[in-house]
């Protein structure tokens, strides 16, 4: 069957434009433009994910939640966008980039707007999933879209482009966050996607054609494996909390997670249509990619969650000073990415990511080391070091470990290298909810007591150690990072 005629059995609306009349009226540009959609489309899904971190104070004390419960704030986003990356090539399969992204688009944008009315706790969490959702879809997309659709002499400006855009997100999004929390309050913070949301969508229905080169062959959904896999991955994460509370849960909880897991790659390695294709461990660049992913997002998405939280509850600056403190490191990441991706033909990825993972595991080693007394400006530079180190993992990790994958595996593979990086990341989330919980605990303080000077002091080691075990991980990565290297060529004859 023609991609036109998949596309007009799939319920397209009529009138949408095709590739050709794309291609007639903007030529090479057409495809950049789709690209600079795609790239609108993440940046909303980042900062709902970001934006939200500097009110978690605030929700905690509107909602009376404590540390272990204001937590799944974050970590309900990240598990619902975890399992949904899977999703996306079954979705491109069936309704092809245009529908994928924008039934997305309308998923963010209402969660956005019922999170903000939210009357109740459950309510939100609710709002937070369907973000996560959408978010997780849209993630990979850009990435698909890169390796698919631009030649490889092509692929590090697009990288280097694509990515200029997406990390100013994580950049203004905390930010905007404080000031608006501040301002109107922590549900402001839901809304801002909504305006990105509709401009994206304006866009899609503009610059994206309606014979989508993404179609494929309608495949049915592996609904076990899917259904595995969130087992799995909810199982192990309560089963990091439960281990707070009562230690024999929390290790059957983590105990049935892992079994799980390794049911659903038992079947994957036996489905007719995989979520997973099992193919992809088998090229070891992509095996190496697979693991610093995980590393990797456990590390960021930890620190990402702590930072915020630490800057207002251990050293007493206000929700927007919290966020101001990631403003520059964003804009400097924005540059530094630039450059990356267009060094991506020069400098091999392994060396480029493990450079990136060195600097990100300094910065937080040297953010242990804070105090009451550190200057605000050497919290500035510290986390200017990491972005820079982020800016360089980035357009490299990705492009390295899918060098030399079959085409064909192509979304599969861009879908399975950001599951395994949001895993590690809801994994992180987690890990760093609990173990701060457990410093802070251990040290006599509580994140709600009102303070003296030595339950401040007590606050700010619990923060410290924990940002130990976080550049401990990153640094870690780094072994994993020098298996991306490609083969050598060998020799002639």
């Amino acid at each position: 069957m023609s991609e036109p005629a998949a596309a007009a059995q799939a319920g397209v609306p009529r009138g949408a434009p095709t590739r050709a009349a794309l291609r007639a009226r903007y030529g090479e540009r057409a495809r950049w433009r789709v690209l600079f959609t795609l790239m609108l489309g993440t940046v909303s899904s980042i900062v709902s994910s970001t934006i939200v971190n500097v009110a978690i104070p605030d929700l905690s004390r509107h909602f009376a939640l404590g540390q272990e419960r204001a937590q799944w704030v974050a970590a309900s986003f990240m598990i619902a966008m975890t399992l949904s990356l899977l999703l996306t090539p079954w979705l491109l399969n069936r309704f092809g980039l245009r529908r994928t992204f924008i039934g997305c688009l309308a998923l963010l944008g209402c969660g956005g707007l019922v999170g903000g009315l939210s009357p109740t706790y459950g309510v939100m969490i609710a709002m937070r999933v369907a973000e996560g959702i959408a978010a997780g879809i849209l993630q990979p997309l850009p990435n698909i879209l890169i390796l698919r659709v631009f030649e490889e002499r092509e692929q590090g400006k697009a990288v280097s482009l694509f990515g200029f855009g997406v990390v100013l997100a994580p950049a203004l999004g905390p930010s905007l966050g404080g000031f608006l929390v501040e301002a109107f309050g922590w549900r402001s913070i839901f809304f801002v996607v909504v305006p990105l949301t509709l401009a994206a969508w304006w866009m899609a229905r503009r610059y994206m054609a309606v014979d989508s080169a993404m179609m494929g062959e309608r495949k049915p959904l592996d609904w076990r494996g899917l259904g595995l896999a969130g087992i799995a991955t909810v199982s192990l994460l309560n089963g990091v909390v439960a281990m707070r509370g009562d230690l024999a849960d929390g290790l059957a909880l983590a105990g049935l997670g892992l079994a799980m897991l390794l049911a659903f790659v038992w079947w994957q390695l036996r489905a007719p249509h995989p979520l997973m294709n099992m193919r992809l461990y088998s090229y070891r660049q992509f095996s190496a990619g697979a693991m610093v992913a995980f590393i990797y997002g456990a590390g960021l998405f930890g620190s990402t969650y702590l930072l915020p939280v630490y800057m207002q509850m251990a050293l007493g600056y206000t929700p927007s000073r919290a966020g101001l403190v990631l403003l520059p490191a964003g804009l400097v990441l924005a540059v530094t990415i630039a450059v990356a991706g267009r060094l991506t033909r020069r400098i091999p990825p392994h060396r480029q990511v493990s450079f990136g993972l060195a600097l990100l595991a300094v910065s937080f080693l040297l953010m242990a080391t804070g105090s009451q007394s550190t200057p605000y400006l050497l919290l500035v530079l510290l986390a200017v070091v990491g972005r820079v180190g982020l800016g360089c993992i980035l357009p490299s990790l990705t492009l390295g470990a899918m060098r030399g994958v079959d085409y064909s595996l192509i979304p599969q593979g861009s879908s399975c290298i950001n599951f395994l990086r949001q895993l590690g990341g809801a994994i992180g989330v987690s890990l760093a909810g609990v173990g701060l919980q457990w410093r802070l605990a251990t040290h006599g303080a509580a994140l709600g007591e009102a303070g003296a000077a030595a339950a401040g002091a007590a606050r700010i080691r619990a923060f410290d150690e924990t940002f130990l075990a976080v550049g401990v991980v990153i640094a870690i990565a780094i072994l994993a990072a020098w298996r991306i290297r490609p083969r050598p060529e060998p020799p002639p004859g």
